[in-house]
């Protein structure tokens, strides 16, 4: 039975589609489109777009129209955008369908660019169409092409060199086209063998080697170990009775798709290995990381404890929770109220019979230690902006705090400080008080996070040049305040680690 997914080109075909489109980058879409057509996409609007690249004559607006924006072509105007695969093979691909002497794409296959260590990458990705393209409702083995979330994955994984990676749940390939960039080698791996056909057309399409495995979590690699696990599993959470989709619902209760990944992924995880995954967790009490410490617990318990760093980005009470994914999934009242409030209903049900008090969504990373026994346990929320891209934020937090946690409190204090350049300091109080009420310390990339100080802590950071070691800061602080010395390194040495750990010092 056919999959209706584009068929596998061979290295001839897939080198022709290259050269045809070669032009046609993300950059000369927004060229044909302008900054509003842009902005309405983004928004799943394709009508400004099809006004402005209807008044193109471009072959790079012909593809747009084509294959972004669901235009119908004729035939000569396929011709003249794919000279080389021409509109037949483009056909025999599966790419558009010919009906007489006008052409329609079966596909949303659309320009991607990157930048890294190693430059810019430009590749193309084909997925199904959107249903702001399609104007119906999404088939239930839909594959879904770059959205938000395989953005926000890629932009927070850390991009080392490293040997093995597995893109576990990799959809149509997003995250192995970034992986082929800094890994020896990929390994991609799909419960859905729609997503995996879409995955080997773009491989092939890019010119690229991944191993491309079918089934579910982690048996396709079962007894494997990886250097780097990236995962965008269907972490939404769907009660029977709403509208269920293979690229975003694993068919697992509750948030256990997550919880079974953070429990086992351990498992294939190589000494120093890492995974970096996002995920939904149901809240049920007052702290919302109890779950996710329990999930740490079994993965100890099954002999993988791991390194852990947990941030959540947003939280959604159950009405929130349901409205957003019923939505996403294309079901509103405007289309039909019934099935709307039955979905509806279905969701606040589940939730309130499980005692279900909000969802939370955010990114994980976890990681096997390379040596001894886990040193990071960090669970925090962050609302605000992160830097960009924050994979790399992260290599420099993680060696960071590997650099601290290593370091004995004499090490530590015979060491020379320097405050990070993008750290500032800021000070509060009334104009006329000599000394402020309150001094903070604010930092400029990373998770921007903000520390209030008191006058030794202040006065330690500020006189952090590289010059003195801490042990001669604190000493020095020690004579001015007139603390004993002994009492000022001990409240010093924990905060300097903290300090530390978190970029504030290097």
């Amino acid at each position: 039975m056919s999959l209706d997914v584009p068929a596998l080109p061979d290295a001839a075909s897939a080198a022709a589609l290259r050269a045809d489109l070669d032009s046609w980058t993300f950059d000369a879409v927004e060229a044909v489109v302008g900054d509003r057509a842009m902005r309405a996409m983004s928004r799943e609007q394709v009508l400004p777009a099809r006004r402005a690249a209807r008044a193109s004559s471009t072959r790079e607006a012909a593809l747009t129209r084509l294959f972004l924006l669901g235009d119908t072509l004729g035939r000569d105007e396929i011709e003249a955008a794919l000279p080389s695969v021409g509109a037949d093979g483009a056909a025999r691909i599966g790419l558009i369908e010919l009906s007489g002497g006008e052409a329609r794409a079966r596909v949303d296959l659309r320009p991607y660019a990157a930048v890294d260590a190693e430059g810019e990458a430009r590749w193309w990705v084909a997925s199904d169409q959107p249903e702001s393209v399609t104007g119906g409702r999404l088939r239930d083995d839909h594959v879904l092409g770059i959205g938000g979330a395989s953005l926000t994955l890629a932009g927070m994984t850390m991009r080392a060199p490293v040997g093995r990676v597995l893109d576990l749940g990799t959809g149509c390939g997003v995250q192995a086209l970034h992986a082929s960039r800094h890994a020896g080698s990929v390994v991609a791996t799909d419960i859905s063998r729609r997503a995996l056909g879409y995955a080997a057309f773009n491989r092939a399409l890019n010119g690229l080697a991944w191993d491309l495995r079918e089934g579910s979590m982690l048996e396709p690699v079962a007894g494997e170990e990886f250097d780097l696990v990236v995962s965008n599993p269907p972490f939404v959470i769907t009660p029977e009775g709403a509208p269920s989709f293979e690229y975003r619902a694993a068919g697992m209760p509750g948030d256990g798709i997550v919880s079974s990944l953070v429990s086992s992924v351990g498992s294939v995880l190589a000494p120093g290995g890492v995974a970096q995954m996002l995920g939904n967790w149901e809240v049920h009490g007052e702290s919302w990381s109890e779950g996710i410490e329990a999930w740490l617990e079994a993965s100890a318990s099954a002999g993988y404890p791991l390194d852990a760093w947990v941030i959540e980005r947003d939280r959604l009470d159950a009405a929130e929770y349901a409205e957003t994914w019923l939505r996403d999934a294309g079901v509103t009242p405007e289309r039909g109220r019934a099935e709307f409030e039955a979905a509806y209903e279905a969701y606040l049900a589940d939730f309130d019979a499980r005692g279900v008090r909000a969802i939370g969504f955010g990114m994980m990373l976890l990681r096997r230690p390379a040596s001894g026994a886990p040193t990071l346990r960090r669970l925090e929320q962050h609302e605000g902006a992160l830097q960009e891209p924050f994979g790399a934020y992260l290599v420099s937090a993680l060696e960071a705090h590997d650099r601290v946690a290593a370091l004995s409190d004499e090490a530590l204090l015979d060491t020379a400080w320097t405050a990070a350049a993008d750290v500032t300091r800021e000070s509060y109080g009334p104009v006329l008080q000599a000394d402020p009420s309150y001094i903070l310390l604010r930092q400029g990339a990373g998770l921007g996070r903000s520390v209030s100080m008191d006058t030794a802590l202040a006065g330690f950071v500020g006189a952090c040049d590289g010059e003195l070691t801490a042990g001669q800061i604190a000493h020095a602080l020690a004579a001015l305040l007139d603390v004993e010395a002994s009492r000022m390194i001990a409240g010093l040495v924990p905060a300097v680690r903290e300090l530390v750990a978190d970029g504030f010092l290097e």
